[in-house]
């Protein structure tokens, strides 16, 4: 196949079950990219003879009909995530030399599930930053430049690392965690997908902790298809640790219909309770905030959320013959809960003190 760096975990798992190309074949070409792409500085801990050895255990298992989603498929982990035997500092000299005799919770999980880790991916020291100019390692550069300037821009942070490789073809996929942005914004300045789940959904046993209450691990992949592939605890149990209810939407559900048939990216976002109407038959609803003015920006998001998620779906729903239900939420609270995950991060990384100081 030509340039497997260009593929999806989608794509690269589909041509691996057709025999199209080997996890040996996939992370070989990866590796080299990555040799070649020093100047990002995204991958500071390289695993080329554990990814070559996980690779060639996935083909295996691939060629025995025993091959979860993302067997096979080479990404990248964040160095926040504890993995054995392997360097895992946070991106500080605090940690320097430290080697886990254990492996996180999340990592394992993946490893369980075949997947190949390339190396450890840079980010600000203890997630602390959102430009990824904190690190020991030195900064991260976006693969991406101004039209007419090539000067360096920021890939965002704290998992500046993981984001831009994927943005750059490193890896298929990476790693990340989020506190209060750390995977969203980074996937935002890269142009790539970046979710961070919900608190409890994946255990943070093993991750080097920022803010305990707030921390949260999740995927950065080049699609939404493939943040499901790696994210969905029924589709792959790869990250989340915890089966989620409220995912599991009947395939046949109306919303179903809404992300290009695609029934694994429509699973990641919909509550079970979208599949049932009032009545008993087929029902959808679309959450829509009324109150998104308290910034003084005057967006008129309901406006704008009913154009883009109401009417575009009605039409969808319609023809599957569905009832469908516009329901609102209020964010009034908002700005106080802003306020109060800052104080809750920086009491839990600095101590009350410098909380009190900064906020009050």
């Amino acid at each position: 196949m030509s340039d497997l760096t260009k593929l999806t975990l989608a794509g690269a798992r589909d041509a691996l079950r057709k025999g199209e190309t080997t996890s040996v074949e996939l992370t070989e070409t990866h590796l080299k990219a990555i040799e070649g792409a020093g100047a990002l500085n995204a991958f500071v801990h390289h695993t080329p003879e554990i990814a070559l050895e996980q690779a060639k255990a996935a083909d295996a298992r691939i060629a025995a009909g025993d091959a979860p989603d993302m067997c096979g498929l080479p990404i990248g982990i964040k160095d926040l995530f504890c993995t054995k035997g392997v360097p895992s500092q946070a991106a500080s000299a605090i940690l320097e030399g430290f080697k886990p005799e254990y492996e996180s919770t999340v990592s394992q999980n993946l490893f369980d599930a075949g997947a190949v880790m390339l190396g450890k991916l840079n980010m600000d020291e203890f997630a602390m930053g959102s430009s990824n100019e904190t690190s020991v390692y030195g900064n991260v550069v976006n693969p991406w430049r101004r039209s007419g300037d090539e000067a360096d821009l920021t890939p965002g942070g704290s998992s500046g690392g993981s984001a831009s490789a994927v943005a750059a073809d490193l890896c298929l996929a990476a790693t990340g965690t989020d506190t209060g942005g750390s995977i969203r914004q980074p996937a935002a300045f890269t142009g790539i997908t970046g979710i961070k789940p919900t608190y409890g959904r994946c255990s943070r046993w093993g991750t080097i902790a920022f803010a305990s209450s707030l921390d949260q691990a999740g995927p950065m992949t080049k699609d939404v298809r493939d943040a499901a592939i790696i994210a969905l605890p029924e589709r792959v149990k790869a990250l989340a640790t915890r089966v989620a209810a409220e995912l599991a939407v009947a395939p046949d559900a109306p919303f179903c219909t809404l992300v290009h048939g695609d029934y694994e990216a429509a699973n990641l976002f919909l509550p079970a309770a979208l599949g049932d109407g009032d009545e008993g038959g087929d029902g959808a609803a679309a959450c829509v905030p009324v109150d998104y003015q308290w910034c003084g920006h005057g967006l008129g998001m309901r406006d704008v959320a009913y154009h883009l998620v109401h009417a575009a779906s009605v039409e969808a729903l319609e023809a599957d013959g569905a009832e469908h239900d516009l329901v609102e939420w209020y964010l009034g609270a908002l700005r106080a809960a802003l306020q109060a995950r800052g104080e809750d991060a920086a009491a839990k990384a600095y101590g009350n003190d410098v909380a009190e100081r900064h906020f009050r």
